[in-house]
């Protein structure tokens, strides 16, 4: 296979966050000219950068992608983009305005520029939100997005079907990623909207019980980071278009299984409470069927979940070793 990355200049809108920065360092092993890193600082951060701030490939522009001009100008030097800034699902329920700017019209200026500067091929982070509670379990990228209630989830679908039909009117090539539950060192430990993993790191820190909240049945496909990184990469490489492809780890693990994994690997004799649900959660089931991206993009998960939570939680002891 050819190695596109190979001298080739690079954008990656949200690049200093979570996945972001992962994205980048696996880029930066196969020898590219330049990664331009375009970010707000929002919800990605400097600590995440630190591993590659001092690599001469590495430019880090601080700013938002709903500034046109500033976009223009990152995108108008590089090959290859891939467009990873979005906001969180919650965080676009509390202020869809917002989710319009950064999600949708964002976006559209991404294809339109991508477009007009003949960028060779964009990877397109998606989620699995797309589907709301799918029809099926595992879940193939065929089934339909009529069952997802949320903003964030429509603004995700919106996004594909944009850059489809920019590949269909002008040839722009491009391949989205539908990720399944994303998690793993970088995770945000202090925002608003934090993770369950992350709190129950909380409480196996302070020795309080942690919180169940339901009977804990609740079940996700949990991917590593690292996983959804060389997923990114793989779909630059391979000579794939206008496919969308879920990203998972192809197993359904319940909130009390996750719990239990946890207080395994931190060899912690904490006790779940339970608590009455305290929202509705239209969505209950996660599970990937990930054929089409073994197929397609070579693509196969290689980090289990109990060595996933074992990494997260060595990351976060130490990150938080001096609160």
């Amino acid at each position: 296979m050819v190695n596109k990355v190979n001298n080739s200049r690079i954008l990656i809108t949200g690049g200093a966050g979570f996945i972001g920065s992962y994205v980048v360092e696996e880029l930066l092993q196969l020898s590219p000219k330049k990664i331009i890193i375009l970010d707000n600082l929002i919800r990605g951060s400097l600590e995440n950068m630190k591993f590659f701030a001092d690599n001469p490939a590495v430019e880090f522009r601080q700013g938002d992608i709903r500034d046109t001009n500033l976009l223009e100008q990152c995108i108008m030097e590089v090959d290859y983009v891939f467009h990873m800034a979005a906001l969180r699902i919650n965080a676009c329920a509390a202020n869809p305005h917002e989710g319009f700017e950064v999600m949708l019209k964002a976006t559209f200026h991404v294809a339109d520029l991508c477009t007009k500067h003949k960028v060779k091929k964009v990877i397109y982070s998606s989620s699995a939100s797309v589907y709301g509670l799918a029809q099926h379990f595992p879940t193939p990228e065929t089934d339909n997005p009529y069952n997802n209630q949320t903003f964030y989830g429509a603004a995700k679908m919106w996004g594909e079907q944009l850059f489809r039909s920019y590949k269909f009117m002008h040839g722009l090539d491009y391949v989205a990623l539908r990720y399944f539950n994303a998690y793993g060192p970088r995770m945000d430990t202090d925002g608003k909207y934090t993770e369950v993993m992350i709190r129950w790191l909380d409480c196996i820190k302070t020795g309080k019980n942690p919180l169940i909240y339901g009977d804990g049945s609740t079940s996700m496909d949990f991917v590593y980071v690292r996983d959804i990184a060389r997923a990114n990469i793989a779909a630059l490489q391979a000579e794939v278009t206008d496919e969308a492809f879920n990203i998972g780890n192809c197993e359904e693990t319940s909130l009390k299984q996750l719990l239990a994994v946890l207080l395994k690997v931190n060899r912690s004799e904490l006790v779940a409470e339970h608590r009455e649900e305290n929202s509705i959660n239209p969505v209950s089931r996660r599970l990937a069927d990930i054929n089409k991206a073994v197929k397609l993009l070579n693509f196969t998960p290689t980090v289990s979940l109990e060595q996933g939570l074992k990494e997260l939680s060595d990351w976060y002891f130490d990150k938080t070793k001096n609160k």
